[in-house]
Formats: structure tokens, C-alpha cells, sequence
């Protein structure tokens, strides 16, 4: 659970937003294999801030997108919350079942997927998916697809009328990613999750589409959860970031501590081997030594220790809790930032 570093930090006013649209409470997800159970995520405590765009960022297999698809009820069938709850209002979202998840999905948390093409339904025309999505809605047809026009037209499609008649092979990925966002958007959700909504594109269209979010979610004034691990996109779109390693968040707090002061040395690391920060061409890409621990069996203290620079015996025996960073504005799973050890 939250650590009375954390909670004390956030009392007095220096920590993360207190408007969270979703508060993420100890949050726990197994998965059943036939090699054991992973824990996939283990105690995370988070908020998406109301109105604003918090970024989730780490290595393959850290557990980003299983928090995300937690989010919007989406987990594999081998998947359960093992404990903690998702609250939303007076929701916990852990708790509903299918009938109630259709009726947020959609009307409350949309997503983004990683693929448009395989996000989009291949044998429907892109109007035909747009109207559906407004089942809910009592209006016309003729309304719908008013609307379904005016959200192409949000997302920058050019001859957006022309577009509700396509299938999805006929757009350029670009094209169907920008679909996928105005898709997301067509019923205003309150909180809208992008899994590596970039991944499949260019240079070039990733920063069209990573400005285009910013642009609409400022407009339409929804919370975003941006899950990628591309570290400039990160800094370019969030306003804050959570770094995950593990299944754990080791660091929460402002996209500036989290770039311009980092406090758990896992945060370092990410941004030393960021391609973008490496100014010597000649120099070889630097890479994080070691491997992440085994899920299936995660080590009794810090999950990070073994290929920590800074480990101690304290790291070995004690499972850090989040620390009040010197930043004030950050959170710091590593006993490095315990304030009391450091008086000692």
C-alpha cells in the first residue's frame, strides 16, 4: 500500500494532484500459467490526474499494458485482480461485471490499441464502425454520421465525408490510426487510454499524431493514460509519468522531476539509454545490465537491486516503499530517498 512517506508527503500539499479522475489502490494482477503464476502488477498505488495526461513508461514486460487493458476491464481470461481496487467515483471498477463494463466502456474509457489495423474491423466500412460506437446514442442516422464526419474532421482526415464509405486496407496507417483516435473520442470519454498508439508509425507521423492527441485532449479537456516507451514522446505529450519496473511504479511525479531530476536509479538508467539524449554519434547505445527478475518468484526487497548501482544489504532484505522525493513533486521507490536513513 501507500507508504507513510507518500502519504505524508502528500498532506502537506507537495505531492502529486489530489483531483484524480481514477484512484489506482493497491492494485495487484496474476496471471495463471502452466509454468506458475506471474505477478504481473504487485501493489501499485497511482492516480490519473483529473484533466491531464499522465504518461507510463518501461521496458517490455514491466506490466504497462496490463495496468492499462485493467483499467477498461480488457485482462486476459488467465488474469485476475488478486487484490486492491480501481476507483472511479463511486465505482471500483474491479468489482463490476460484465453488463456494467459494457456500459462504461465506450461512454467513460475508451482506448487506443497499439494496431489499427487490427484494432478496426477489416469487412466493415469506417462509417459503419463509427455509427455503431453510437448505439447508445437516441438520434438519426443522418445525426450520427453528421458527427461521425465532424470527428473525422477533428482528427485532420481530409475529405472526411468521402472516408465513412472506405474499409480499413484502403487508409495508409497514419490514416487508421487517426480514425482509431476520432473513434475514441466520437462519445467524450472521461478517460482516455493510449496504448502505444505510435508504435507502428514513422518518425514523422508519430509527432503528428502525438501533437493531434495533445491538441484534442486539451479541447475536449478528458484525462489521458499514455502508456509507451518511447521517452520523448513521453516528455513531449505527459504532463506527469509513472516508470514502472517489474510490476511495480518506482517513480511517479511531474514530467519535469521525472526528466529534469530523477530519484530511483532505474529512472536514471531509461534515460541514459534514450537514443535522443546520446550526443557522440560514435558512441555505442548504452544498455541496462542484468535481466528483470522473475515474476513467477519476485525477490523479498527491492525488485531492482540486482542490477542496481547503488544496492546495499537494506535493498536486499526490505521492500522499498514510495519516498516524498527532493523534487517535491516525486515518488521514489528506493530506500536511497528515505530522508530518515539519510540523516542516519
Amino acid at each position: 500500500m501507500v507508504s507513510t512517506a507518500l502519504n505524508a508527503a502528500t498532506a502537506d500539499g507537495s505531492g502529486a494532484a489530489s483531483d484524480a479522475l481514477v484512484s489506482i489502490e493497491g492494485l495487484s494482477v496474476d496471471f495463471d500459467t502452466g509454468r506458475g503464476t506471474v505477478h504481473a502488477l504487485r501493489d501499485i498505488d497511482l492516480e490519473v490526474p483529473r484533466g491531464k495526461v499522465l504518461g507510463l513508461v518501461g521496458e517490455s514486460g514491466c506490466g504497462k499494458s496490463t495496468l492499462a487493458y485493467s483499467l477498461i476491464g480488457l485482462l486476459a481470461e488467465n488474469a485476475r485482480v488478486a487484490g486492491g481496487a480501481i476507483r472511479m467515483g463511486d465505482q471500483d471498477l474491479t468489482r463490476l461485471g460484465p453488463a456494467a463494463w459494457r456500459d462504461l466502456r465506450g461512454r467513460r474509457i475508451a482506448m487506443i490499441f497499439q494496431d489499427p489495423m487490427t484494432a478496426l474491423n477489416p469487412v466493415t466500412t469506417i462509417g459503419q464502425q463509427m455509427l455503431d460506437i453510437q448505439y447508445r446514442d437516441d438520434t438519426s442516422r443522418a445525426a450520427k454520421r453528421a458527427r461521425a464526419i465532424e470527428f473525422l474532421e477533428q482528427v485532420q482526415i481530409p475529405d472526411a465525408p468521402s472516408k465513412l464509405d472506405v474499409y480499413p486496407h484502403q487508409l495508409s496507417g497514419g490514416m487508421r490510426q487517426r480514425v482509431c483516435i476520432a473513434m475514441a473520442l466520437l462519445t467524450q470519454p472521461d478517460l482516455l487510454i493510449a496504448d502505444e498508439p505510435t508504435t507502428a508509425l514513422d518518425a514523422t507521423l508519430e509527432m503528428q499524431i502525438v501533437s493531434l492527441l495533445r491538441e484534442l485532449q486539451r479541447k475536449f479537456g478528458c484525462s489521458v493514460l499514455f502508456v509507451s516507451h518511447h521517452l520523448g514522446t513521453v516528455a513531449e505529450l505527459c504532463d506527469e509519468v509513472a516508470v514502472m519496473y517489474a510490476g511495480e511504479v518506482v517513480e511517479y511525479g511531474s514530467a519535469r522531476a521525472i526528466f529534469h531530476t530523477p530519484g530511483h536509479p532505474y529512472t536514471q538508467a531509461l534515460l541514459d539509454c534514450d537514443p535522443a539524449r546520446i550526443k557522440d554519434a560514435t558512441r555505442d547505445l548504452p544498455t541496462i545490465p542484468g535481466t528483470l527478475p522473475d515474476l513467477r518468484q519476485p525477490p523479498p526487497g527491492c525488485a531492482y537491486r540486482a542490477r542496481c548501482p547503488h544496492g546495499w544489504e537494506r535493498c536486499e532484505r526490505e521492500h522499498p516503499p514510495l519516498y516524498a522525493g527532493d523534487a517535491g513533486d516525486n515518488r521514489i521507490r528506493c530506500h536511497l530517498a528515505d530522508a530518515e536513513e539519510g540523516a542516519a
